[in-house]
């Protein structure tokens, strides 16, 4: 069994493939050769990101941030939750 990646879209949970190879495998041929180029070249700290931005595109996520992005730039309360005090969020 291949591993998962696994986040909210939507507010359904989503599995999404969690290796090179599975993700890679989700591409048509030319977004697949961009992938290839650029995942090789990824420092080794960055590449569970990366991976994670590859394995959401085209699954709405995007649009979704989007949304949320904008309803922040207006100063509309989101529901976000300060992580307190003693949290090393800057």
């Amino acid at each position: 069994m291949d591993a998962t990646l696994k986040t909210v879209i939507g507010g359904r949970l989503v599995e999404l493939p969690g290796t090179i190879a599975a993700v890679r495998a989700t591409m048509e041929k030319d977004q697949a050769a961009a992938f290839d180029r650029e995942i090789e070249h990824v420092p080794a700290p960055l590449l569970p990101a990366e991976l994670a931005r590859w394995a959401l595109h085209g699954t709405g996520a995007d649009e979704e941030d989007e949304v949320l992005f904008d309803r922040l730039a207006r100063g509309e309360d989101v529901g976000a939750v300060s992580p307190g005090p003693d949290s090393e969020v800057a």
